[in-house]
């Protein structure tokens, strides 16, 4: 009798091995907050039959959540922005290598990870913002000119803490090396309107209402405020200018917001579906043109007037990794020089 239903069991198992095979689910921890997200995850859904199950908050948090969950974690993929928190994941161990055709087709070798454990597949530029009225912007042509004496308590910039800021610092330490980052952090210490505090938008915000006269932030944030309808934004428009750094050397510093797939993933042929579509043209033109960042993927249309008034500038080529690996040296860096 005990043998008599060793096929029940063995046909039960097989059973429950083809339905986990054939479940059509994605779990996905993102810490995007943005509403035009919502936009790509229903199109996946739409065109692919995959259900989207989604964990949001904090970067970090989800790092640490992963990683507690261990082997047993239910996360296919985690997506993010900024270089450095892709590096802090892959260094935890949380990605797996893919290999896909599409994405080292259509994603620039600079936005991606050399072996293939993570992928950016939008980018921003951290550009300069100066008062039109106080300020000569042929003084200001590169991230270094934010040291120079004439700009002393004029330059607002966030906590060296700030994960932006580090990424920026990384670079820095790439193209000119531990000492000459050290003194241009000194430099822009010395330079401090006020001490490093507040968000992006809040920087911008306030060189146009006197609080300093240049300020560092990325792109999309000034692009929301031409965006926006309120007439208070739209003053600060009026009043700030901006500047791309670095255009006559190595270029303006982009990061990217990317993400990679999970390396317990449970469903990691959805996973990588998950990322080819972000490479596709439709992801793209929504990351642009719904929430102001610049498509990865070349020759791809947008339709965003706002990024078009900002203009075109030439983008750094030093691949992003790069930005993760020295983002332990450009906290020392930001440290010695008091950049709290």
């Amino acid at each position: 009798m005990r043998f008599a239903a060793l096929p029940m069991l063995l046909a039960t198992t097989a059973l429950v091995a083809s339905a986990a095979a054939e479940a059509q689910e994605l779990n996905l921890y993102s810490s995007r907050h943005y509403q035009t997200d919502e936009a790509l995850y229903k199109n996946f859904e739409d065109e692919t039959g995959i259900t989207i199950n989604r964990i949001e908050g904090n970067a970090d948090e989800l790092i640490a959540r992963i990683e507690a969950e261990g082997a047993n974690s239910p996360a296919d993929v985690l997506l993010t922005v900024d270089a450095g928190r892709l590096w802090r994941a892959e260094e935890a161990g949380l990605f797996q290598p893919v290999e896909s055709e599409v994405l080292v087709e259509r994603i620039p070798a600079e936005y991606r990870h050399p072996d293939g454990e993570w992928f950016g597949f939008s980018k921003r530029a951290r550009v300069i913002y100066y008062d039109k009225e106080n300020v000569d912007p042929s003084l200001i042509t590169s991230y270094q000119d934010l040291a120079r004496a004439e700009l002393e308590g004029k330059v607002c910039i966030r906590p060296g803490s700030n994960i932006y800021n580090l990424s920026l610092m990384a670079g820095l330490l790439d193209h000119v090396g531990p000492e000459a980052a050290s003194e241009w952090a000194e430099g822009v210490v010395a330079n401090f309107a006020r001490p490093p505090q507040g968000n992006d938008t809040a920087q911008i915000k306030d060189v146009a209402t006197d609080a300093c006269d240049v300020a560092v932030g990325n792109t999309y944030y000034f692009a929301r405020l031409m965006n926006s309808d309120d007439a208070a934004d739209q003053a600060v428009v009026e009043r700030v200018g901006v500047i791309f750094p670095n255009q006559d050397s190595w270029g303006t510093h982009v990061n990217i917001s990317g993400g990679g797939v999970i390396a317990t993933s449970p469903n990691r042929e959805n996973a990588v579906k998950f990322l080819e579509y972000l490479a596709s043209d439709e992801a793209q033109q929504y990351f642009a043109n719904g929430n102001n960042e610049y498509a990865v993927v070349e020759g791809v249309e947008v339709d965003n007037p706002a990024l078009d008034a900002i203009g075109d500038f030439k983008a750094d080529e030093l691949n992003v990794s790069v930005l993760g690996e020295n983002q332990t040296q450009a906290q020392i860096v930001y440290d010695e020089a008091g950049w709290q």
